[in-house]
């Protein structure tokens, strides 16, 4: 678990440079999980680090493999200085945490909710999980063990999340791109949905 951990954590230093700012929680019967803030001009990026310890199990299987299974590591940018997007630490601990909690497997398309703001004043309590490969490159590790892939999460207002419920993820992210959504905005509002 623990070299795992050291390859994935340099895999982000490779990618994003030297975290400023690091901090860990530990939820009771899960593994501890770290966020790693990293600044790029004015754009913060929070990673998390610990979630790929495990592989993540299929929810109906009666034992987890303790090898095989997808792993992987969440990644949230936002724009510097317009909110105290710092709180971000414990929602996304949580969201790192919810495989070992609640036995789900975070994949592109999913959504992931914390039933709260991700941080002061913000107007999205969900995010969207997004394809892996653009900021941070896949991890491969020795056979039998799957590559840790670094998800990028988009947050969702409300509006947006049950749209997405309804639509799918493909048609709200043609959406944000259709009108030019600042998706690292950390106040922006929904994206016109009609």
């Amino acid at each position: 678990m623990g070299e795992i951990l050291a390859l994935v954590e340099a895999r982000l230093r490779t990618a994003l440079g030297e975290p400023d700012a690091r901090a860990a929680v530990t939820f009771l019967g899960t593994d501890r999980i770290e966020v790693l803030r990293f600044v790029d001009g004015d754009v913060v990026r929070y990673a998390t680090l610990g979630m790929s310890a495990q592989p993540m199990a299929d929810p109906t299987a009666v034992l987890a493999d303790p090898v095989k299974g997808p792993r992987a590591e969440l990644v949230l940018s936002v724009r510097v200085g317009l909110a105290d997007t710092d709180k971000v630490l414990r929602p996304l601990a949580v969201l790192a945490a919810s495989p070992q909690v609640e036995g789900v497997i975070v994949a592109p398309g999913a959504s992931l909710e914390v039933g709260e703001p991700l941080w002061p004043g913000a107007p999205f309590s969900s995010v969207l999980v997004a394809e892996p490969g653009g900021l941070v490159e896949d991890l491969e590790l020795d056979e039998p063990m799957d590559p840790v892939r670094f998800l990028p999460l988009l947050p969702m207002t409300h509006n947006e999340a049950a749209w997405k419920r309804v639509r799918g993820a493909q048609e709200l992210q043609e959406r944000w791109l259709s009108n030019g959504t600042d998706l690292r905005d950390p106040l922006r509002g929904s994206v016109s949905l009609d």
